[in-house]
């Protein structure tokens, strides 16, 4: 119920930047530029500050922010209460989820969640962990799962399992036959990663920094922004990847690709990230206590 335009002014005031709010609005730039300005014809008087390509909040503008930031939470929260009130679970719940989880793991779960409370009207947003966490701080998603710790003071995480990465390889690739890979082992051979961003990658240029080896050490042949793509690649020869062994359960039967694991053990944790201070309804509660068990009990989730 709240004004759009609020919604758009606050969303541009948050990223500081037109451009980043039309992608998380899914509007075009014109669109969020124009909802800006009718704001502020309302107010009679500039929100933002343009200059030299940046913007930043007026006097005026950072009241309003201040303003909208307390208007939207209690007005999303009138809408929970509302329909908590007249009836059993419904509504709608805004889910991030980094691009492995959203790929691999989600989808059974919200198909799930979804049969058990036909009123409810999920929506996912993909992106790589750092995107989703923001999102998630900035109040535009419910809730979020990544693949990597959360680094935002404001968000509460919840660990859910854990996730081992490994190497993955052509069949024909030099390693392909090994029982386990070292770090050194792949200094020098051809590496098709994970874009920067990504819980992936952050894993994988922690773990090989760890044995002495900094991403620019790496022979980094390409970078991709999904595990599809890394597959993809991966399976033409030109090098190897790193990725969940969740990711390659077909192309492993089908092999197509082999997946060797690393020596030491790479392991991560998949995690759930909320705002610590956003009212959490019946809704969000459901969902969070479903998905964790879920997470928790993969079998159950396969039944």
């Amino acid at each position: 119920m709240a004004d759009r335009r609020l919604q758009v002014f606050y969303t541009v005031a948050k990223q500081l930047s037109f451009t980043k709010a039309a992608e998380l609005l899914f509007m075009t730039q014109p669109a969020v530029t124009f909802q800006v300005k009718q704001l502020e014809e309302h107010f009679n008087t500039r929100l933002f500050e343009r200059s030299h390509g940046k913007i930043s909040l007026t006097p005026a503008g950072q009241l309003v922010f201040d303003y909208a930031e307390r208007i939207l939470s209690l007005s999303s929260e009138m809408e929970t209460r509302m329909q908590e009130m007249t009836g059993g679970l419904a509504g709608p719940l805004s889910i991030g989820a980094s691009t492995t989880i959203a790929e691999f793991m989600i989808p059974r779960i919200l198909g799930e969640f979804k049969s058990a409370y036909p009123r409810v009207q999920p929506r996912l947003v993909v992106g790589n962990s750092e995107m989703i966490e923001n999102l998630v701080a900035d109040h535009m998603l419910d809730l979020g799962f990544i693949e990597s710790p959360p680094h935002l003071p404001q968000l509460k995480n919840e660990i859910l399992c854990e996730d081992e990465l490994v190497m993955i390889c052509a069949p024909q690739h030099p390693l392909a036959q090994s029982t386990s890979v070292t770090p050194k082992q792949l200094a020098e051979l051809p590496y098709v990663s994970r874009e920067p961003g990504s819980g992936t990658r952050e894993f994988a240029d922690q773990f090989f920094a760890k044995h002495g080896l900094t991403p620019e050490e790496m022979n980094i042949v390409m970078e991709l922004g999904s595990p599809e793509a890394v597959k993809g690649v991966v399976e033409t020869g030109l090098g190897f990847g790193v990725l969940s062994r969740a990711t390659v359960e077909k192309e492993l039967k089908l092999r197509t690709l082999v997946a060797v694991p690393f020596r030491p053990r790479l392991t991560r944790i998949m995690s759930m990230v909320l705002p610590k201070e956003k009212f959490r309804s019946r809704l969000l509660t459901t969902f969070v206590d479903f998905a964790a068990a879920r997470f928790n009990n993969p079998a159950k989730a396969k039944a």
